[in-house]
């Protein structure tokens, strides 16, 4: 039930000759009418607005029908709803049932409404997505299945909010301001993540080493993560990561039916000082040095959720950022948010809550400083790289909306410069090329597992004269989050003559034996170029990240695509590498579909070039615009995903 809009209760019991009904409402464990979790209401002949009211609909002997109406700021929530009757001869009660109230993006007064119909149907209804990822240069999607309406999961998302530590501590306070969605977004979001030992709901890992439990990159779906933390009794699942921490909260924001996506920020910083600046090591060999706690994250992913922020002063109302991956601490817990989006975009770091962290996501300088053999540092110029290509899901497509100018104006522009004025930092920008040496990293075609490929290191001599320098370049394998692994590929030229005005351009081979063996699940290669000058001992930093492309799972469906009619499912995979794949498993899974996940192990190896192939049976159950989703996994080939759209027609009548 959406509050602000009526339901109905048909109660029955006896023959009634009824005079008089009152309707007592109970949410929470100890319900006062003061906090608003408690309410007496008389039956009437038609609705009240803003307030509870209860209308007869209809007395048909043991039968009555009452239609229920909610204030638009009610207390969303478990509630049991009784009917105290007084007949000709007695007094009666009646337990009429329980029933679950949530927010209400459909209601012109409710914190969530969302004017638009297919945003609702796109923020509030659909139960698959695409998050995105990779890198800036070459970006990704992958499916998920938020599944905010299969079986168990309002019951999981209720009982959150019931073992949170603030629900804890005061039971009345809690259940008290839960009709405020900025309240709900910071429960959620410090509930998803268990960095405070409060029976959060995901254990996130880094490190590449998730034997005991599952890969970040095995998962597609977020009701096979909520549904394990159940089972488990409220112990966190092990393992999620940014996109997994966003996609749960996700699920639970939409469960709770306030309107929300998820985004990701390409090359997003970590600011640990708080001074807007990200300062990064290299030794003179181009190989970075762990000096500074800060962070720049390939991708980093979040969740916006729709709603007003009356605590605040006009003009924040709208998409708020709120992150569940425990990065920093906000009042003492780790979560993040509601940080209005348009605060972000205007600078405003006092406004709540946690701008100034948000706000260096998007937009912090990288200064990279070159270690020297004596041990001096010494200042390289490198173009901006924070904040790129800010992505969601288009509204009804299965594309990629950039939504960057809402975090962002131009870089470069008057207005750019005026926010960062604001924000008591000076950024520096580079504005239109100036002249001097000039580098950029570019890719050849085929980055794809098990290939060897090239990228090269084009540089520009924008002067009128010749320029003797040295150039290194080094390509490490690498994690989402700036982590870099071992070597695959190096070069080092110490005698490089740049004519003037002209542009060079230098290859790196890149082999698959060298990758592949400490290849990351994030499937990432970080190639760094370090050009310095001789004459001047200026230095010059490119960097760029690589994807290595996975192979195409191809699916296809067999039968006429019908509610409760049997489907199969073929699904297929080429091996790429040049060895074989063990421990083979594809998972399954979609909404309306596919009645939960359905795995399918593998028993023999696949061969090089070989097919990993297998058909499956399924009942779709409800009609309409469906994804099915599948994930590979075995010992050499991880994280693979693709999906299928499939419409399902309704049933004939």
């Amino acid at each position: 039930q959406a509050r602000g809009h009526p339901c109905t209760a048909q109660p029955c019991t006896g023959s009634l000759a009824l005079r008089k009904a009152d309707v007592p409402l109970l949410a929470g464990p100890c319900p006062i009418e003061t906090s608003g979790t408690r309410s007496h209401f008389t039956l009437t002949d038609c609705p009240e607005e803003g307030t509870w009211s209860a209308v007869l609909q209809q007395q048909d002997g043991a039968t009555l029908c009452v239609s229920l109406c909610s204030p638009s700021n009610a207390r969303v929530g478990r509630y049991r709803l009784m009917l105290e009757a007084s007949t000709e001869y007695q007094g009666s009660s009646f337990h009429l049932g329980d029933f679950v109230l949530l927010f209400n993006a459909w209601h012109p007064e409710d914190a969530v409404y969302l004017k638009e119909e297919d945003e609702r149907r796109e923020y509030v209804l659909s139960q698959e997505g695409l998050i995105y990822m990779g890198s800036r240069d070459y970006i990704t999607s992958t499916p998920w299945n938020f599944g905010q309406f299969e079986d168990e999961i309002l019951a999981i998302c209720l009982q959150m909010l019931d073992i949170n530590p603030k629900f804890l501590r005061d039971q009345n306070l809690d259940c008290s301001r839960r009709n405020d969605p900025v309240y709900i977004g910071r429960v959620v979001s410090a509930m998803v993540n268990c960095n405070d030992e409060d029976h959060g709901v995901l254990l996130g890992r880094w490190d590449n080493h998730y034997e005991d439990g599952m890969s970040p990159m095995a998962w597609i779906g977020s009701v096979d993560i909520l549904k394990r933390w159940r089972r488990l009794g409220c112990q966190p699942v092990k393992y999620g990561q940014c996109w997994v921490f966003a996609a749960v909260a996700c699920t639970v924001m939409r469960c709770l039916g306030v309107p929300s996506r998820v985004v990701t920020n390409y090359n997003s910083a970590h600011d640990t000082n708080g001074n807007l600046v990200i300062d990064r090591y290299l030794s003179e060999a181009g190989v970075e040095e762990r000096r500074s706690r800060d962070m720049i994250w390939n991708f980093h992913c979040w969740v916006e959720c729709w709603m007003t922020r009356p605590d605040l002063a006009p003009g924040y109302d709208g998409w708020q950022a709120l992150d569940p991956t425990p990065q920093e601490k906000s009042e003492g817990v780790y979560c993040c948010g509601p940080a209005p989006v348009k605060a972000i975009k205007e600078g405003d770091l006092q406004v709540q809550y946690d701008i100034p962290f948000v706000f260096a996501e998007v937009n912090a300088d990288v200064v990279y400083w070159i270690i020297q053999s004596d041990g001096e540092q010494k200042k390289s110029t490198h173009s901006s790289v924070v904040g790129k290509n800010i992505s969601t899901k288009s509204v009804g497509r299965d594309s990629r909306e950039d939504i960057t100018h809402t975090y962002k104006y131009p870089e470069g522009s008057e207005k750019e410069r005026e926010v960062f004025s604001k924000a008591e930092h000076e950024k520096s920008s580079l504005g239109e090329q100036e002249e001097g040496l000039h580098m950029r990293i570019k890719l050849s075609e085929g980055a794809n597992n098990g290939s060897d490929f090239d990228v090269f290191a084009v540089i520009s001599n924008d002067t009128d004269t010749e320029r003797e320098c040295r150039l290194r370049l080094c390509a490490r394998t690498a994690s989402y989050n700036g982590e870099v692994g071992p070597q695959c590929g190096f070069k080092d030229l110490l005698n490089l003559s740049l004519q003037p005005r002209m542009a060079q351009s230098v290859p790196l081979r890149i082999l698959y034996e060298q990758y592949g063996p400490n290849l990351t699940q994030d499937n990432m290669i970080k190639v760094v170029a370090l050009l310095t000058e001789y004459e001047s001992g200026d230095s010059v930093v490119a960097i760029r990240d690589v994807y290595i492309q996975n192979p195409e799972i191809k699916i296809r469906i067999l039968g006429e695509p019908m509610q409760e009619r049997k489907l199969v499912a073929e699904i297929r995979l080429v091996n790429p590498l040049a060895e074989p794949l063990n421990n083979c498993m594809f998972v399954v899974e979609g909404a309306g579909l596919t009645e939960g996940q359905r795995i399918e192990e593998l028993e023999d190896p696949v061969e090089p070039q070989a097919e990993a192939k297998f058909r499956m049976e399924f009942v779709p159950r409800q009609a309409g615009l469906h994804k099915l989703m599948v994930d590979f996994e075995s010992d050499k080939l991880t994280g693979v995903k693709g999906y299928r759209n499939v419409i399902i027609a309704p049933l004939p009548k």
